[in-house]
């Protein structure tokens, strides 16, 4: 155990490793959600780290779910990239997607074994296709513009990339980013892919130029925001004079924040017809396949259901 100061836990306890876990739907949510499970007996710990955190940050907060046996796991949030290169050699196990993108959303135990999953290909998966339908692109010809390169927008490159139906795969996705490291990461990783997805990275901070790459996209077209500006940091990627692509959609990965990206879409939603979508449909997936691996539980469509109406209560 080397050096972690490690809780012994008097009661079963998830945890939450994220920036500003407080101020998260999920502290109103899960007590519920555990009821509905019939798991009343298990809470939920937030554990805020900084963005970037020195690695001995993220060593501690996995040593405590590993080596205290009422800590059953976690949901990683922001942290996704940097905790999985920091705390390796504690995981016994790292499913496919994890070792695919380099990052991880879910750490679980399993028969005495630490488990890293990266549950977000799945959620965001599930998320972009409820938003989307079948289709998508063959019927609009959009593109898909993503600012932020994190884990987040690497698992939806991955998504778009496995999709079978070329009519479900964009011909062109542009990635724009404030620094170059997370452009290699993802570029290297779309090469071992091999896709037919035309791949365009920008490492790019000024928002008026990020207006400029989005004025040039066509009709139809998806505009990402997954930089966590407007929640985690504030801002947004784009300035008010920013036009959205006409008939397009907007997704704010962010449901809660100042979520300046998502107003500023609004106010276009009936002048350009632009569609916007918040980050609620893709929270609820996330926590609920994250939660699944933890508990060793099936959560099907009826009961996710059930969890959705559960979670609405809390939102305001």
């Amino acid at each position: 155990m080397e050096n972690y100061n490690i809780v012994a836990k008097k009661v079963p306890t998830f945890y939450f490793i994220g920036v500003t876990t407080g101020k998260s739907s999920i502290m109103k949510v899960f007590p519920l959600w555990m009821k509905e499970l019939g798991r009343p007996e298990i809470v939920i710990e937030g554990v805020d780290l900084k963005i970037h955190d020195e690695p001995e940050a993220y060593c501690a907060a996995v040593a405590q779910i590993k080596y205290d046996s009422l800590s059953l796991g976690a949901l990683v949030t922001t942290h996704k990239i940097d905790l999985y290169e920091a705390t390796r050699d504690l995981f016994d196990y790292f499913d496919p997607y994890a070792e695919i993108t380099g990052e991880l959303s879910s750490i679980s135990k399993l028969d005495g074994r630490l488990e890293g999953h990266a549950k977000d290909p799945i959620s965001a998966g599930l998320s972009m296709d409820h938003i989307l339908g079948e289709d998508y692109f063959e019927r609009t010809g959009g593109y898909v513009l993503c600012f932020g390169a994190g884990g987040s927008a690497v698992s939806t490159v991955l998504h778009l990339t496995n999709k079978v139906n070329k009519g479900d795969r964009p011909d062109k996705f542009t990635v724009v980013n404030r620094s170059q490291p997370r452009l290699d990461r993802m570029k290297a990783m779309v090469e071992y892919l091999n896709t037919d997805i035309e791949m365009v990275y920008i490492c790019n901070q000024d928002p008026r130029r990020n207006n400029e790459i989005m004025a040039g996209l066509p009709e139809g077209s998806i505009v990402i925001n997954a930089t966590g500006m407007g929640k985690d940091i504030p801002g947004s990627p784009i300035t008010d004079e920013g036009l959205f692509p006409l008939n397009g959609i907007a997704w704010e990965f962010n449901y809660r924040g100042e979520l300046d990206f998502m107003h500023q879409a609004l106010r276009q939603s009936e002048s350009r017809k632009v569609f916007v979508e918040d980050g609620w449909v893709y929270f609820l997936h996330g926590w609920t396949q994250v939660i699944a691996q933890v508990l060793h539980i099936d959560i099907d469509d009826e009961l996710f259901a059930r969890l959705d109406e559960v979670a609405a209560t809390t939102r305001k």
